[in-house]
């Protein structure tokens, strides 16, 4: 968990029904929506990988991973919805995401632990929460999303 004194700044979307942040210094880029090449005999969350500038960047389906349903977005919102380009273990990775919302900076006096069980997502997953108005902002962990030889099998997929 994040120190009491200090701010985070977050990139915020939106993934099913709820909302979910990851530090901005782990994020690479938020790319529109590309074609994405399927790979044979991948895993079920691996959508397939997609050319970013050069780049072959493997595309993760987080609805499948955790079991989430898709947001029911307006066309208006639909028009956010893409890929947010993060880094993980020395590559990137691309995470399909329904709706981008903002970056937000959030105090580490805000941060909570978070519960055992979010909307399908693992506590393991979660690196705090924060309460909002509207709801809760649910912090990610990516550095846990993956474990190492799901990360291998990320490599030997962007290679």
């Amino acid at each position: 968990m994040s120190d009491q004194n200090v701010n985070m700044q977050l990139v915020t979307f939106q993934l099913g029904a709820e909302y979910y942040g990851i530090d901005i210094m782990q994020v690479k880029s938020i790319e529109e929506a590309k074609e994405v090449r399927s790979i044979p005999n991948s895993p079920g969350y691996v959508e397939g990988i997609f050319n970013l500038r050069g780049e072959i960047i493997p595309v993760i389906n987080l609805h499948r991973r955790f079991h989430l349903s898709k947001a029911d977005l307006s066309e208006e919102d639909e028009l956010l919805s893409g890929f947010l380009i993060i880094r993980l273990g020395g590559m990137h990775v691309a995470i399909i995401i329904d709706k981008v919302s903002r970056v937000l900076s959030v105090s580490g006096h805000d941060v909570q632990q978070p519960p055992q069980m979010i909307s399908g997502i693992g506590a393991e997953y979660i690196e705090g929460v924060v309460q909002r108005d509207d709801g809760y902002l649910i912090i990610l962990d990516i550095d846990r999303l993956f474990n190492m030889r799901e990360l291998q099998a990320l490599e030997s997929i962007a290679r």
